[in-house]
């Protein structure tokens, strides 16, 4: 007859895994509660938002917020511009990161830890802001929707972690094999190479998806035709309440749905800003669930030696 003896936490371990749980469940606290009250105040009414009445749960459910701004059209033009350099941005990062990578990567390549240690000097010194919106002036892209693709088209920190999930996933040897066989360089990045790399290949379109998405910094340098905004960029305007002090067509819709809601144009303003939020997030919150793996897995690639 088969025994197995059951280990029993010492007090020791039970006092350090209490501790344990608390701090776990302080961290829970910490990350879950703005999110939640920024949700609830979004839906509440500005009465009980500005007075302090809700502190986490919905009071005097209320969509006014979410009218206005889904009134507001330069959001919808924010959106497809969003898209438009969400995907495009992905796209021509990629084209660049992967072959890139895999260059560097091989071991026959000439120059490669030249190549290597010069790019990572960028990752420590850079021109600075001045400098780089001199170049993109001078190159002609300012105020163009190159503007907001090409500066931030590379990341070198990805192409490390790129580099080694080729040196560590795919096989010299199985390179070497196939161009004895007759096959060039470029049959070998296209025909070996790229269909092994699809776990690396998701995990950089989804860091630089991401990037894409929530960046409105270069758009504030280079853009000043508000039909280039992106979505960040004119939320961005509307938590500043630009539109609004100018009398806008923004101010005008919230006056007006203020009165016909019997707040004051201050109180539902609140109520906007965190509208505004969850509709920057959302979209983003919506896919991530579905995505997390792959953020896992590109973390535990970056751990690997290159």
């Amino acid at each position: 007859m088969h025994t197995s003896k059951l280990i029993k936490d010492t007090p020791t371990d039970r006092i350090f895994l209490f501790v344990l749980y608390i701090f776990i469940g302080l961290a829970v606290l910490i990350v879950l509660y703005p999110l939640i009250y920024i949700i609830s105040a979004s839906v509440s009414s500005p009465l009980a938002v500005n007075s302090g009445k809700m502190w986490l749960w919905p009071v005097g459910f209320n969509l006014d917020g979410y009218k206005v701004i889904l009134q507001y059209g330069d959001i919808w033009r924010g959106y497809m511009m969003t898209i438009f350099y969400t995907i495009s941005g992905t796209m021509v990062s990629l084209f660049i990161t992967i072959p890139c990578a895999y260059a560097i990567s091989r071991r026959d390549f000439a120059g490669k830890k030249w190549f290597t240690n010069f790019m990572l000097i960028t990752m420590f010194l850079s021109g600075g802001l001045i400098p780089t919106y001199l170049l993109v002036r001078n190159l002609g892209m300012l105020n163009t929707v190159w503007a907001i693709i090409i500066p931030n088209a590379v990341s070198v920190y990805n192409i490390i972690v790129t580099k080694s999930f080729f040196q560590s996933t795919i096989p010299w040897e199985m390179q070497e094999a196939a161009k004895v066989d007759g096959a060039s360089d470029f049959q070998i990045f296209f025909r070996i190479v790229l269909p092994l790399s699809a776990p690396i290949i998701a995990v950089m379109a989804l860091f630089y998806g991401v990037g894409q998405w929530n960046d409105y910094f270069n758009s504030l340098v280079y853009l000043q035709n508000k039909n280039l905004y992106p979505l960040q960029m004119v939320l961005r305007q509307i938590l500043v309440l630009q539109d609004m002090q100018q009398g806008s067509a923004t101010g005008s819709t919230i006056s007006q749905s203020a009165a016909q809601a019997a707040f004051s144009k201050e109180q539902l303003v609140a109520v906007i800003k965190y509208g505004v939020m969850i509709v920057s997030s959302l979209p983003v919150i919506m896919v991530y669930p579905l995505l997390q793996r792959y953020f896992v897995k590109g973390v535990l690639i970056g751990s690997l030696k290159g």
